[in-house]
């Protein structure tokens, strides 16, 4: 399995963006997805997730400003970034609690994106 992410860049503040991840390979179902960013210096941070029935949840630090959602039958995962500040540069990353059929039945694996960059400029 893997997941594919896109749609970073640079835009100034109070600008939008919109990432995109797409997970590919042997996918039986997908539990939650999610965003988390790492800023330099600091720890990686859940920035958003929703699971495969539409349930959401942010960090506070987005709330009102993200807006993550999923499309099941693409196995994509978006999040709509609005009113972007200098404090939410950081490499984004996607991750997906992915479940795939082996030899042994169903079992579920957590994959992690290869992260995009997001720089908000002041």
């Amino acid at each position: 399995v893997q997941l594919q992410a896109s749609g970073g860049g640079l835009v100034q503040s109070g600008g939008s963006l919109r990432l995109s991840c797409v997970a590919s390979g042997n996918i039986f179902r997908i539990n939650v997805m999610g965003w988390y960013r790492q800023a330099p210096g600091k720890q990686r941070e859940l920035v958003a997730a929703i699971t495969s029935a539409g349930t959401t949840n942010y960090a506070d630090s987005v709330k009102g400003r993200f807006t993550i959602s999923r499309d099941n039958a693409k196995n994509t995962v978006y999040l709509q970034m609005n009113r972007l500040k200098p404090e939410d540069t950081a490499v984004y990353y996607c991750n997906a609690n992915v479940g795939s059929l082996g030899n042994y039945g169903l079992g579920y694996v957590n994959y992690w994106g290869q992260g995009t960059q997001v720089t908000v400029s002041s």
